[in-house]
């Protein structure tokens, strides 16, 4: 019975919020820092040149145009590298990354997991 099953009640985004999870985001995209950062398989079967390529231009990315960016969060890209279509994807778990976080605003109870993709594999 929907009526009865327990509801979670996400905070209400703010500016403030939506500010400090694009900070945490660019932290992770940029640094590497904040969060796991996970590469598929098909992109790693070019070789590690080829994604230590794909990652320097993921944390120089500086263009999150409102398609790709609907909630101002820089939480998805995507790039051409070598011909090669590739997309990337922040999303927010709890600490165990087992459910999404409660608050993405709030690292002490949110795990970043960026995934760096080939297209072709979404």
């Amino acid at each position: 019975n929907l009526a009865s099953s327990p509801q979670k009640a996400f905070p209400k985004m703010t500016d403030e919020k939506t500010a400090r999870i694009r900070e945490l985001n660019d932290q992770l995209r940029a640094s590497g820092q904040g969060g796991l950062i996970l590469v598929t398989r098909g992109l790693l079967e070019f070789g590690f040149p080829f994604a230590a390529q794909v990652r320097a231009a993921i944390a120089r990315e500086t263009n999150f145009p409102a398609g790709n960016d609907p909630y101002n969060e820089h939480d998805f890209g995507a790039i051409d590298i070598e011909g090669n279509r590739v997309l990337w994807k922040i999303d927010y778990y709890d600490l165990d990354r087992r459910y999404a976080s409660d608050d993405p605003s709030d690292p002490n109870i949110t795990q970043r997991v960026m995934t760096i993709m080939l297209a072709d594999e979404y």
